[in-house]
């Protein structure tokens, strides 16, 4: 009795038990690590991207300065007037100012027409870093002459070249050089707004200087002696926000570059995690099947004396051993990756990506990686406890069933913890982490409960009346030692995430489409001056297109609402309005009805304004939030330097989706009709053929209007999207491939006990061809059923996805979603049957030696 206590009281011996782990795993070193290898490329995404994010990070602190040319910039959307003229001229050493604005740039060579950004500079802007451009040169020589830098896409588009002419407005200039890349722009803007550069004294001889015209006035300024640029903008500020202007400093850049930036890396984060917990629901399995086939082993050192807890943390130290390992692998993995992630986003970064081996990145991989595979591990492994010396009598792996066990319970707990902190950590956010982790754990569950139901299912429906080779088939699905639940766990939710991917694109293209189509209008006419807009209606209708929709549009301020002021917000923190509703300049409208794209949330709509009375105005629902205001509030407009009392008689919904003209705030009738206002028309072009000689006798005859062209939106749009899917893709792709690994995985644990099977077969008679159907129609089945419960939950998915995120109709394309069942399919069978292939090419003697 007492060497009995003194056994069972004896202290843990660490290097024994490392020992037996190594002993007990010489002979399970492939299979231990085909275990872990589930996550290996879940840390390598991880790794790839923290390494991508630090990397960021120390770029951005290196070229802030690069981003915004200039120390310190200020901005905004009108004129200045004369006391802060004098303020801005005496800030800085150096000065640059620019104006920018959107407006048509004609090719004569070419006869081409396109929208554009304009930029017309003055001074040595860019201070820091330089305007790209090919010559190099022509980046300071163009200020010189009547000369312009053009962006390269629209070099390549129209095929000009330096030597040829542009013409902005009513002057031409000649092109001087290419725009490679201006201070703080990305490939993504330059594709959806071109730039064009021009020296600003010659900005009033093209005449876009209009009534109407929404320009952004910005200086840059340069000191060549140290400032403190907190203490000085602090002192210019409450200048700056009476006047409507905002300003930036290299050290706001860089916050908000490096904001920008990490937010991206958050959001590539949680797609590495996903494909992490994907690869961990594999190694939860694979240990569960590793532990079952171990109960012998675990029974016998019972016999001879081994603690429960000494045999647990054997089978610990294994996966703790080989964990590190796959950690380890992933994160070289993840370092060589980082070197893609440059390439994939150089059209969204606006500044070039240097690579550099982030240890940082490889630690965090490494230790994330131990921690989360023990974590899923212990699921099976604290079964090991419940083994007795009995079962060596009684193998059976029902009298060792953990279910009940209270460890299991807190095992899940620590796995939602562990979740829910990771996901809190990228987002920030503790209700975002916890619906994140909810809708992972949704998505497992439908997957889980459909293979569960499948092994019921098929338990009752399979009987005699069937073929003998479809019963083995199918009956391998609820067979011990059965893959299905993990097989279509796995399988399912990198169908998921794949199918949601091409939904979301086919909707958003779609939508765009949509509007392109028919007879809705897919061309619109803007900064068309009061005199203009009769004329320009003719030449419409003289080019056979109709004239869907003539709006007015007339630039104003809000003043006040309900007496606060915005000087009144500066004073009071308590005041719940946004300070940009009293910065913002306006575009509204006047018309007597709603428009197809809005719909009453609240209050009466009033088309028509009664005389002597205050105005009755509709607000979009969004500015309505900022502004904190609701029915019967009352607002006073500066209306061109006129003020104009109004109350708030309607709140919108505006459908922004729909491409024509919205309003963030609707006049009545019988108001705005004599106010300074410029017109927007909207047509239908129907051919590209029509579209561009339509553009070109506009831009003839009114050099100051400007034309967005639907179909180009699309074009851009589709290009966009396109870029980001294959980002997503790419990072989608560790998904997949951790879904590849952890079908091999799975087959491969669950090869032992299909070789019994299939040996017993062999020896009753049974050819290799049967074998091969059986195994076929297995794995075909779980493939099939596996990737189409994965695309009925992306349809679910996609359609709220489009119903609450992106307010749009649910249209998508099918195409994709039946490739990609085809593709899971067949590919769940083909590894299915080369796992078998051992079995089928070989003798059941030679094979039940080797098992032996």
């Amino acid at each position: 009795m007492e060497t009995n206590a003194v056994n069972y009281h004896r202290k843990i011996n660490l290097r024994w038990l490392l020992n037996m782990a190594w002993r007990d795993s010489r002979k399970n070193h492939s299979r231990l690590f085909l275990f872990i290898s589930a996550i290996v490329f879940g840390i390598a995404a991880l790794v790839a991207i923290y390494s991508f994010k630090y990397n960021v990070q120390n770029d951005v602190n290196g070229q802030a300065a690069t981003l915004i040319g200039a120390d310190l910039s200020i901005s905004g959307n009108k004129p200045v007037s004369a006391s802060l003229k004098q303020l801005l001229d005496s800030l800085g050493d150096e000065r640059s100012q620019e104006r920018s604005f959107a407006s048509m740039a004609y090719f004569p060579k070419s006869k081409d027409t396109r929208l554009v950004q304009v930029r017309a500079l003055q001074g040595g802007f860019p201070y820091y870093g330089s305007i790209e451009t090919t010559p190099a040169e022509a980046g300071t020589s163009f200020k010189k002459g009547k000369m312009a830098l053009v962006d390269k896409t629209l070099m390549l588009q129209f095929n000009a070249h330096p030597g040829d002419s542009i013409k902005i407005g009513n002057s031409l200039f000649l092109i001087t050089g290419i725009l490679n890349r201006a201070p703080g722009q990305s490939g993504v803007v330059a594709g959806i707004a071109p730039v064009v550069y021009i020296p600003m004294q010659y900005l009033e001889q093209t005449g876009l200087l209009k009534i109407g015209s929404r320009v952004n006035y910005s200086f840059y300024y340069k000191y060549n002696k140290p400032v403190n640029m907190d203490r000085l903008t602090k002192k210019i500020d409450p200048t700056l926000d009476k006047a409507g202007m905002r300003y930036e400093t290299i050290e706001g850049r860089k916050e908000n570059t490096g904001r920008n930036f990490g937010d991206l890396s958050k959001f590539l984060s949680l797609v590495g995690f996903v494909a992490l917990l994907l690869g961990c629901v594999g190694v939860a399995s694979a240990v569960h099947i590793y532990v079952r086939e171990k109960i012998a082993s675990i029974a016998i050192m019972r016999c001879l004396g081994v603690k429960s807890s000494e045999a647990f943390l054997i089978y610990l130290i294994q996966i703790v051993g080989i964990g590190l390992i796959g950690s380890v692998t992933g994160a070289a993995l993840g370092t060589a990756i980082q070197h893609l992630l440059p390439l994939l986003f150089k059209d969204f970064l606006p500044f070039s990506i240097s690579v550099q081996i982030s240890w940082m990145a490889i630690g965090q991989g490494i230790l994330l990686g131990v921690i989360i595979s023990i974590l899923f591990a212990l699921l099976p492994l604290i079964s090991i406890r419940n083994i007795s010396p009995l079962n060596t009598l009684r193998m059976s792996f029902d009298t060792v069933n953990p279910s009940r066990d209270p460890l299991r319970w807190l095992v899940y707990l620590l796995i939602m913890l562990f979740i829910i902190c990771f996901t809190f950590l990228q987002l920030g956010s503790w209700m975002g982490s916890i619906f994140f982790t909810l809708g992972i754990l949704a998505a497992f569950t439908i997957l889980a409960a459909v293979a569960w139901l499948l092994m019921r299912v098929m338990k009752l429906l399979i009987n005699d009346s069937w073929s003998y080779l479809w019963r083995q088939g199918f009956a391998n699905l609820y067979r011990p030692n059965n893959q299905t639940l993990i097989l279509m766990v796995s399988i399912g939710l990198s169908t998921m995430f794949i199918c949601i991917l091409f939904f979301i694109q086919s909707i958003l293209i779609g939508q765009v489409s949509l509007s392109a189509s028919g007879n809705q209008s897919n061309m619109i006419l803007f900064d068309i001056q009061n005199n203009q807009k009769d004329s320009v209606a003719d030449l419409t209708r003289k080019q056979g297109l109709p004239i869907l929709q003539q709006v007015p549009i007339v630039t104003l301020r809000i003043e006040q609402i309900n007496g606060k002021t915005a000087a009144d917000l500066q004073k009071d923190s308590t005041i719940k309005i946004s300070h940009g509703v009293f910065a913002y300049e306006y575009r509204v409208t006047f018309r007597d009805s709603l428009s197809e794209s809005e719909k009453l949330t609240d209050g009466t709509w009033v088309g028509k304004a009664q005389p002597g009375k205050d105005v009755p105005v509709s607000i979009e629902e969004n500015l309505a939030k900022r502004a904190s205001l609701k029915i019967g509030d009352k607002i006073i407009f500066n209306v061109q330097g006129v003020q104009m009392p109004a109350y708030v008689s309607s709140i919108r919904k505006v459908n922004w989706g729909k491409v024509q003209t919205n309003f963030q705030v609707v006049f009545p009738t019988g108001v705005l009709e004599d106010a300074p206002q410029f017109q927007v028309l909207l047509t239908h072009v129907p051919s590209n053929k029509a579209s561009a000689a339509f553009q070109r006798a506009v831009v003839r005859s009114f050099p100051n209007v400007s034309i967005i062209d639907l179909g180009l939106i699309l074009s851009v749009l589709d290009e966009l999207l396109s870029k980001i899917s294959y980002v997503i893709r790419f990072m989608s792709a560790f998904s997949i491939l951790t879904g590849i690994v952890v079908l091999i995985a799975s087959l491969r644990i669950s090869k032992y006990q299909r070789i019994q099977e299939s040996v017993l077969l062999r020896t009753l008679g049974a050819s290799r061809k049967q074998i091969f159907v059986i195994t076929a129609l297995e794995y075909l089945f779980l493939g099939s059923l596996s990737a189409l419960t994965g695309i009925a939950i992306a349809f679910g998915g996609s359609w709220l996805l489009a119903k609450y995120s992106f307010e749009v109709p649910y249209t998508v394309s099918y195409l994709p979603a039946v490739i990609l069942f085809f593709i899971i399919s067949i590919l769940t069978v083909i590894i299915g049957l080369l796992n078998s292939r051992g079995i089928l090419n070989k003798p059941p003697l030679e094979i039940l030696r080797t098992n032996a």
